[in-house]
């Protein structure tokens, strides 16, 4: 099984010297191991749902999901959609412990991040990360999502409640569910631990990608109703509406 890396790992040093491009491989001379061209072509998301970050064809629009069923959360900030090379990189980081790539990914988030508090998008008072189910942790032996909140809270000074939430329950996997089977798969599979401060905080929950929102409406009811004011969610990509 596989350990998350301790603050002190390999992962966290190499970035602080001049890297080579993870995804060209030519040397930079940026603080990050990405190249210019590169970070310029990634998939940025444009137009969005001003809600879920579904993709839009214009800006400032509210998706017909949400505007039928509007979810807990308030917004999705999302730097990409979920297509080539992010896609790649996101399962490297998830599935093949490659955590560089996921620091990479963190970082710039980060930055977007940091740009939109800057512009007077109010700051979280907690990152929460969405646990993992207990079988799957034992199989990856890491939480994605605790690590980019761990690496956001770093980089942005923001406190990490790692435990504040938790899985009740183990639930089938959700690829290939529609979003009503994944609610319905997720029902009763999340709680809050007992002695939280939830009450009247902003809190932005923490995942790698957003497909339908299922599972962030869940675990933003289940917050909401222990006392938080506001729920965010704070991911690296969004999918596409099935078919598009």
């Amino acid at each position: 099984m596989r350990c998350q890396p301790q603050s002190n790992h390999q992962v966290y040093i190499w970035l602080k010297n001049n890297q080579t491009c993870l995804l060209c491989d030519e040397r930079t001379d940026a603080a990050l191991p990405i190249c210019v061209a590169c970070e310029a072509e990634l998939p940025w998301l444009g137009d969005q749902c001003i809600c879920c970050a579904l993709p839009m064809p214009m800006d400032g629009l509210t998706c017909a999901a949400c505007s039928r069923h509007p979810p807990a959360f308030s917004q999705v900030l999302a730097p990409w959609h979920y297509d080539f090379p992010i896609d790649a990189l996101v399962t490297r980081f998830k599935h093949q412990a490659q955590w560089p790539m996921g620091r990479l990914l963190a970082e710039l988030l980060g930055q977007l991040l940091q740009h939109r508090f800057d512009d007077a998008l109010p700051r979280p008072d907690f990152l929460l990360p969405v646990p993992l189910a207990s079988k799957r942790l034992r199989q990856r032996g890491y939480n994605q999502a605790a690590m980019l909140a761990r690496w956001l809270g770093e980089q942005l000074e923001l406190p990490v409640a790692e435990h504040w939430l938790q899985r009740t329950r183990e639930t089938t996997a959700q690829q290939g569910l529609d979003a009503k089977a994944r609610k319905r798969n997720l029902s009763g599979a999340f709680t809050v631990a007992d002695g939280h401060g939830l009450q009247g905080r902003h809190v932005a929950l923490v995942d790698d990608v957003l497909t339908t929102g299922s599972t962030a409406d869940v675990i933003a009811q289940i917050l909401i109703k222990a006392g938080a004011r506001q729920v965010d969610v704070y991911c690296l990509a969004r999918t596409p509406k099935p078919g598009d």
